[in-house]
């Protein structure tokens, strides 16, 4: 007798919950307890440079650190996945008089309820003049 194991995504309830929480840690720079396990590991990919943390409150520390203003965060997209959930969002940061801008996907790996591995790619921060060349030289068919 042969048996079929099928493997299942993560409910989308802990999914939804952990991504939004996951996103507030970019306004609140809070690495709570209840969403991240304490030795959790980042690797983060941006345009030009690519660094590594291991633990919640090294990744709370690293996003106050590069803060330049106020943050708000769009989740865009949560899709659960057999061993955790792709987190999608745009981050919008107030630097003096400018807003800027930066698109993120995030692979998080779920293991008792809270995330143990998260690997970002990011697009770089965008400036105003640098969206308004986007619109203007290659318009969205989507957003």
């Amino acid at each position: 007798m042969t048996i079929e194991h099928t493997a299942q995504a993560l409910d989308r309830s802990t999914a939804e919950r952990l991504s939004r929480g996951f996103g507030a840690t970019f306004e609140t720079f809070d690495a709570r307890p209840d969403v991240f396990a304490p030795d959790a590991f980042f690797d983060l990919n941006m345009p030009v440079w690519r660094f590594q943390l291991q633990g919640r409150d090294a990744f709370a520390t690293q996003l106050r650190s590069i803060a330049e203003g106020p943050v708000r965060l769009e989740v865009t997209r949560t899709v659960p996945t057999v061993d955790g959930f792709v987190h999608e969002h745009v981050e919008h940061q107030q630097v003096g008089d400018e807003e800027h801008s930066a698109r993120r996907l995030w692979f998080c790996e779920v293991r008792h309820g809270v995330i143990v591995e998260a690997t970002g790619y990011c697009s770089g921060e965008w400036d105003e003049e640098l969206r308004q060349r986007h619109a203007r030289e290659a318009p969205m068919l989507r957003d």
